[in-house]
C-alpha cells in the first residue's frame, strides 16, 4: 500500500474525464464498428441517442441532427447496422461513447468498404489526377449517351436539349445500368463510342437510386474505360448526393443527367440574340464600307477633271495675281508717298524760324494768360477783403452801440455784465456810439 503524500497533486473527477476525452479522441481516428441497435432514442433537439452491441458488448452512441438529418436510412431497434464514428467520452457520466457521422445497414457495409478501398487505390494509380482531365467542348457537334434506352436519364437529357439546343446531333449507345452485367456493357459502350469516332463529348450515367443500384459506376472496368476514352465524358450518376467512382475519373461531374445536359449544350436563345447582334454588326459594317467606297469614288471623280477645265482655272488663277501686282505696286507707292510726307513735316518741325514763330507766340499767349491771372487774383481778394470787413463790422461792439446800446464798466475798467456785481455808491462808466460818461449807482434794482 502507498502512503498519500500531503504534497502531491489529485485529479478533479471532471479533470479526469477531460484527460481520457482527449486521450480517447486523439488515440483513434475515424472508424467503422458494426452491431445491432437497442435503446434508440430521438429526442426533440433531433439528435439521436442509441447502444450498439453484439453477443458479448455494447457501447453507447451520439448522432446528432446535423450528420443524422443527410440519412435516408430510418434506423429501428434490432436493426444490424455499420456506423462511422470517431471514440469520446461523455464526461457528464464518465461513459465512453461513440459520435457517429454516418450509419448504414450491414447489407450495405461491404459495399461501401469496396467503395473505399477502389477509390484509394484508384486515387494512388493517378485516375483522379486534374492533369488527365479533358477539356468539355463548349459547343459539342455531336453528342454521345450512355445509358439504358428505356431509362429516365435519357428522357431528361433529350428534354432538355430539345428546349436549349435541339440542333445538337445525338447517338445512343443502350447499355443495361444495373446488376451484375451493367459494368461489362458500360464499358463496352465507351470502348463503341470511341470507334466510331463521331461523337466529341459523352455523357455516361442514369437516374437515382439505393447504393447497390448505383454500383456498376463504382467498378474498376468502367472507371478504367472513362480514364482511357479519348472522347471527353461528362458522369451524370444519380442525384446531386451520390458520388461515384465514375464521378472522380471523368473529365467532368454533373450532380444529375439533367445538369449534364444543360452544362454541353448552349441555350438556343442566348445563340439567337448572338446571331442577331452578329448580323446588326455586319449589316452597319457593310453599310459603312459602302458609305467610304462612294465617298472615295466621288472624291477619285472631282479628281479628273477636263483639261479645258483645268486651262480656265489657270488663266483665271494667272489673272488674278496680275490684279494682286496691281494692287501690290499700288500699295507700294502710297507707303513711299506717306513716308515722304512724313519726311518733309519732320523737316519743317526741325526749321529754326517756325520754332521761333512758334515761341514768339506761345510767350505772347502766356503774358496774357499772366495779365489775366493778376487780375483775377486782385479781384478775388479785393472781394475776400470786403467779406472780411462786413463780417469784422458785424462782430464789432461798436456796432452794437450805434444801435443804441451801451457798455458799462467798473472802476477798473471790467465791463459789467451782471447787477450783483454792483453795489450803491460804486462809479461806473458808461460808453456810447459817440462818447462816454462817468456815474455813480444810487439803487440796485433786480428783474
Amino acid at each position: 500500500m502507498t502512503e498519500h503524500r500531503p504534497d502531491s497533486k489529485a485529479f478533479s473527477v471532471s479533470e479526469l474525464n477531460r484527460q481520457v476525452k482527449s486521450l480517447l479522441e486523439s488515440s483513434f481516428l475515424t472508424i467503422h464498428v458494426e452491431g445491432e441497435l437497442s435503446n434508440v432514442v430521438r429526442p426533440s433537439s433531433g439528435h439521436w441517442y442509441f447502444t450498439l452491441k453484439d453477443s458479448d458488448a455494447q457501447v453507447r452512441c451520439a448522432m446528432f441532427r446535423n450528420r443524422n438529418q443527410y440519412l435516408k436510412y430510418q434506423p429501428k431497434n434490432g436493426d444490424q447496422v455499420i456506423v462511422r464514428a470517431k471514440v469520446s467520452l461523455y464526461p457528464g457520466r464518465g461513459d465512453y461513447q461513440l459520435i457517429c457521422d454516418f450509419m448504414e445497414d450491414s447489407g450495405v457495409g461491404s459495399l461501401q468498404k469496396a467503395y473505399d478501398e477502389l477509390k484509394y487505390k484508384l486515387q494512388q494509380q493517378g485516375l483522379f489526377d486534374p492533369a488527365f482531365k479533358k477539356p468539355i467542348p463548349e459547343t459539342p457537334r455531336h453528342l454521345g449517351i450512355i445509358t439504358s434506352a428505356t431509362g429516365a436519364a435519357v428522357h431528361d437529357i433529350l428534354t432538355v436539349l430539345k428546349r436549349r439546343f435541339p440542333s445538337l446531333p445525338v447517338t445512343l449507345f443502350p447499355t443495361a445500368v444495373q446488376g451484375t452485367e451493367a459494368a461489362g456493357q458500360i464499358a463496352n459502350a465507351i470502348r463503341l463510342a470511341n470507334e466510331d469516332g463521331r461523337c466529341d463529348v459523352l455523357i455516361v450515367g442514369r437516374g437515382g437510386g439505393s447504393l447497390e443500384d448505383l454500383w456498376p459506376f463504382n467498378e474498376e472496368i468502367v472507371a478504367q474505360s472513362i480514364f482511357h476514352s479519348e472522347i471527353p465524358i461528362i458522369s451524370a450518376v444519380g442525384h446531386e448526393v451520390d458520388v461515384s467512382i465514375a464521378d472522380f475519373v471523368a473529365d467532368l461531374r454533373a450532380p444529375t443527367p439533367s445538369a449534364a445536359a444543360e452544362l454541353i449544350s448552349p441555350d438556343q436563345q442566348q445563340i439567337l440574340i448572338r446571331l442577331n447582334q452578329l448580323q446588326q454588326r455586319l449589316e452597319r459594317a457593310w453599310h459603312r464600307s459602302q458609305t467610304q467606297r462612294l465617298q472615295k469614288l466621288e472624291w477619285t471623280r472631282a479628281m479628273l477633271r477636263h483639261p479645258g477645265d483645268k486651262l480656265k482655272e489657270q488663266a483665271q488663277k494667272l489673272d488674278d495675281l496680275e490684279l494682286r501686282m496691281q494692287r501690290a505696286v499700288k500699295t507700294s507707292v502710297l507707303q513711299q508717298k506717306v513716308r515722304l510726307n512724313g519726311v518733309q513735316q519732320r523737316y519743317l518741325r526741325c526749321a529754326p524760324a517756325p520754332r521761333i514763330d512758334t515761341a514768339i507766340q506761345r510767350t505772347t499767349e502766356l503774358e496774357k494768360r499772366l495779365h489775366t491771372l493778376i487780375q483775377s487774383i486782385l479781384k478775388q481778394n479785393s472781394l475776400r477783403l470786403s467779406g472780411m470787413a462786413a463780417t469784422l463790422n458785424s462782430v464789432s461792439p461798436l456796432a452794437t452801440l450805434d444801435r443804441g446800446y451801451a457798455i458799462v464798466q467798473d472802476q477798473q475798467g471790467k465791463v459789467v455784465q451782471d447787477i450783483t456785481l454792483l453795489s450803491p455808491e460804486d462809479s461806473v462808466e458808461t460808453r456810447l456810439s459817440n462818447g462816454r460818461f462817468v456815474s455813480r449807482v444810487t439803487k440796485i434794482i433786480k428783474d
